[in-house]
């Protein structure tokens, strides 16, 4: 793996990751605006997480969803602005590509409103296929009263 700056380590110990953290940044990104921490907490629970830190605080984050067999998805993947540039998001990307776990597998899927450019270097492509793509959506789903 490719060294990262001085100062930063990657981890995918789940004690290591910091929600409250990972919260912060996701409540006010554009794909999970207002998500409530204990979601968040589940998200991670259930998915194979790695952390970046920066002296010992969390600076980055991304998670995979997969069954280890045939699929897996990419998701929350973030790097704090003051962070951004330095290559961390790509040794996020990097770890899970390589991560014995992972091997094999039939299809990845991401989805990303600007981040096109960096998936890119990394071997990804627009889905061939979107016709057989479907999803059920509900964008503002936590920001609805409870």
């Amino acid at each position: 793996m490719t060294p990262l700056p001085p100062g930063y380590t990657l981890s995918d110990d789940p004690a290591a990751l910091q929600p409250e953290a990972i919260h912060a940044y996701l409540t006010r990104s554009y794909w999970a605006p207002g998500i409530p921490i204990d979601l968040v907490i589940r998200s991670i629970e259930g998915s194979h997480c790695v952390g970046v830190y920066h002296d010992g605080v969390q600076v980055g984050f991304a998670r995979v969803i997969s069954d280890h067999a045939t699929f897996a998805h990419l998701a929350d993947v973030f790097v704090l602005e003051e962070h951004q540039g330095r290559g961390l998001a790509s040794a996020m990307l990097r770890y899970f590509h390589d991560h014995p776990r992972l091997q094999g597998l039939r299809r990845w899927t991401l989805t990303t409103l600007d981040a096109h450019s960096l998936y890119a270097r990394h071997g990804w492509t627009p889905m061939a296929d979107t016709g057989r793509l479907m999803e059920r959506y509900v964008p503002d789903l936590y920001r609805r009263p409870a």
